[in-house]
């Protein structure tokens, strides 16, 4: 008997399809775990508070590291292609700590996506 469970590829696609669905559906997408769901605020926080030195700032900003470093390895696999263009994770924060600098009251998740959808064309 066959049993019928998801692969990861198909989960991931669905996020990334879930993800495209327009803000009035956003209510009914599946709960975002990690630090995507921090805000941008808290980012440039720990951003800024790295660049100073701080070492706790550090270990924060490595957590959205890690968790963009997911993400994007997540988007990658889900896809089949590699959804930061070339682009490495350094430089992906940088351009995520800009938008967000601008745009304080997002979550991580959205710009991190932001950018997703900016580099590789994906809606």
């Amino acid at each position: 008997m066959k049993q019928c469970i998801p692969s990861v590829r198909s989960i991931l696609l669905i996020l990334v399809l879930a993800a495209a669905v327009p803000t009035a559906a956003a209510e009914k997408l599946p709960p975002i775990w990690g630090y995507g769901v921090q805000s941008c605020k808290a980012f440039v926080t720990a951003a800024d508070g790295r660049e100073q030195g701080a070492d706790l700032h550090d270990w924060e900003y490595r957590r959205y590291q890690d968790w963009l470093t997911g993400f994007v390895t997540g988007l990658n696999l889900a896809t089949g292609k590699d959804v930061l263009v070339g682009a490495d994770i350094d430089s992906a924060m940088k351009r995520i700590q800009a938008h967000c600098r601008g745009n304080e009251q997002e979550d991580f998740f959205t710009a991190a996506m932001d950018l997703v959808r900016m580099l590789s064309g994906l809606r």
